[in-house]
């Protein structure tokens, strides 16, 4: 598991952490019931409080990322099929409103940005 830390970046570096195993998780980078760091292991790792990484790790848990057994350490959750359609679905939304915002500055019409999609969608097809 590979994880960055910016300390220029105005991101908590908890949910930089959380950020990136979230990615690594969806993407399939980190498997399904694969074992990550320990807490203090990571911390001690990114030099950084145990805390913030308990803190990462526990919105990870809640969000149903991974899980924990105790006494054996925190592992990658089976995916939620819906909870990674959801993330796809605002990935999505987060896109369309930059090509929204895109395609007003350069005076597109509604059928124009229509006609891209469909052109697009006719070349995976």
């Amino acid at each position: 598991m590979n994880i960055l830390i910016d300390n220029k970046s105005g991101t908590p570096i908890y949910d930089q952490i959380y950020t990136q195993i979230k990615n690594q998780i969806i993407s399939g980078a980190l498997q399904e019931n694969e074992m990550l760091p320990s807490i203090r292991g990571l911390a001690k790792d990114l030099r950084i409080s145990f805390i913030t990484t308990k803190r990462a790790y526990e919105e990870l848990e809640k969000d149903g990322f991974i899980y924990t057994i105790q006494g054996k350490g925190c592992y990658v959750a089976p995916k939620n099929v819906e909870l990674l359609r959801e993330e796809n679905l605002k990935k999505i939304e987060e896109h369309l409103d930059e090509i929204v915002k895109l395609a007003a500055s350069c005076n597109l019409s509604k059928q124009d940005i229509l006609d891209m999609v469909n052109f697009s969608l006719e070349e995976q097809i």
